[in-house]
């Protein structure tokens, strides 16, 4: 049976006001939840779980705006997993999409067309050092996926290293890079690959309040002086268990998310990149930087997450706010590194289809013309430093962490253990949120970690909100 609402409807459970929108959008008429509820369960993937007890159903949005088939509106705090870049269908993508559906729509990439050269060179002209040659794909799983072919067959070698705690996607042989059980299915997993111990400065082996590069430290004791102690820690823990794993002539390369996203959040400290990186260079191995949600001004003070590292990958993976939502992922490396899938034919049906190719150079567009990358960093600091409030007025906040707008809030039983909060507690923190108009992630092993990673398009108004609605979702719980 078609539903027909009117909406901007909700009865909010308190007397917070969402900031003020400007949209009103169509009446929505199409399948009820029910509808949806049976199709998915017969048609589409029936074990796939969704965030709330009640799932959400999205009927559209603008900016940084959501609106569900029931006419409520939500403050998107998640970016539909820190994908959405720009915000929800802004009008340059929307045109430039419809511009160019109207000229060429896809021929494939063995043919020159316009738009796949001169995004490109653009992509190209934000990356430093010689990384100039760009794959295109179609998802961050395979864009590290074609990285992993890229290293091994440059190399010639076959093993590498990734973080505990990573994500780097879910193909067959990317899925045992990935370090977290609950993305792991019972097969036998791709060899070669291996795992060294995550940096980790709040819960970790080695740690302090001196060790991020973030508007937020750890709420933990630090000793260092100077140097960062806790990076040294940790990459001599790698060194040895590259000596223990991997002969010493077959590292192919490491691979580490600039900052850890599925994994809640995480970053390291503060030399521990650059230290690791010069370990696999003097190894004879390959860095490879995975951008796919740091990338495109998110943290902040930089357009590319490992430039706060400061290191030049040989490899770098992108994708999520590269298309603002559209299929659209990337590799990018050096010439000489290129040249090894020449070994074989590589061919990418869709990589550089001129529509994926005209909402990029869009993407790229909007980031500097609407200073993007600057409201990152001056709205992010500011959201950073409240949440470290409400860290310090809740006895199950463990952990605010995060820079420009990719943050994690971790929850714990209590600030002494560090216990995971139960993933009831959790649910009921994310269902208040969303009962006030705020949409937020989780992540992390124990799904104890809210991210926060919205379109970079929020205001100061739209944080202070999302604030005071955790304040208020917390005291309850709490």
């Amino acid at each position: 049976m078609k539903n027909s609402r009117i909406l901007c409807s909700r009865s909010y459970s308190t007397k917070l006001q969402l900031p003020k929108c400007g949209v009103n959008p169509a009446v929505y008429k199409g399948l009820s939840l029910e509808e949806m509820v049976t199709i998915r369960k017969k048609n589409l993937n029936p074990t796939m779980t969704t965030y709330y007890r009640k799932p959400l159903a999205f009927h559209s949005a603008s900016k940084q705006w959501l609106f569900d088939i029931d006419g409520n509106r939500y403050l998107d705090m998640f970016g539909g997993i820190s994908t959405v870049s720009v915000g929800h269908c802004h009008s340059k993508i929307t045109k430039a999409l419809a511009e160019q559906s109207n000229i060429l729509g896809h021929v494939s990439n063995v043919y020159f067309t316009e738009k796949i050269h001169e995004y490109a060179k653009r992509l190209a002209d934000t990356m430093p050092g010689n990384l100039k040659c760009v794959y295109f794909v179609n998802s961050g799983s395979e864009a590290n996926d074609l990285a992993l072919l890229m290293a091994r067959a440059h190399t010639g070698r076959y093993d590498v290293f990734s973080l505990k705690n990573c994500y780097h996607g879910m193909t067959y042989q990317v899925m045992e890079m990935t370090s977290l059980n609950t993305y792991k299915f019972s097969v036998p997993g791709s060899p070669g690959i291996y795992k060294t111990a995550v940096p980790d400065v709040y819960k970790g082996i080695w740690g302090g309040n001196k060790c991020r590069d973030s508007p937020v430290q750890a709420d933990r004791k630090c000793s260092c002086m100077g140097v960062c102690e806790a990076g040294i820690s940790y990459i001599e823990e790698f060194k040895s268990d590259l000596a223990h794993m991997v002969s010493k002539h077959n590292l192919a390369g490491f691979w580490a998310e600039t900052i850890q996203g599925v994994g809640g959040i995480v970053q390291f400290p503060k030399n521990y990149i650059k230290g690791v990186y010069e370990v696999v260079k003097q190894h004879g191995g390959l860095f490879v930087a995975d951008e796919v949600q740091a990338g495109f001004g998110r943290t902040g003070d930089h357009f590319w997450g490992f430039e706060m590292h400061g290191i030049t990958p040989d490899i770098v993976t992108m994708a999520k706010g590269i298309g603002n939502g559209f299929p659209l992922a990337a590799v990018v490396t050096t010439p000489e590194i290129a040249q090894g899938l020449g070994k074989a034919t590589y061919f990418n049906t869709f990589g550089g289809n001129p529509l994926a190719c005209a909402v990029g150079m869009a993407v790229l567009d909007i980031i500097e013309e609407e200073k993007l990358q600057e409201n990152a960093k001056t709205v992010g600091t500011k959201l950073l430093l409240d949440l470290a409030k409400l860290r310090d007025k809740y006895e199950i906040v463990g952990d605010v962490r995060g820079k420009g707008l990719m943050i994690g809030m971790e929850l714990v039983d209590d600030k002494t253990s560090k216990k995971p909060l139960s993933s009831e507690k959790c649910v009921d923190i994310m269902e208040k949120c969303k009962s006030m108009g705020l949409v937020v992630g989780k992540g992390g092993l124990y799904g104890n970690v809210l991210r926060l990673s919205p379109p970079m398009c929020i205001t100061q108004q739209d944080a202070t909100f999302t604030v005071e609605v955790l304040d208020k979702a917390l005291s309850e719980v709490n």
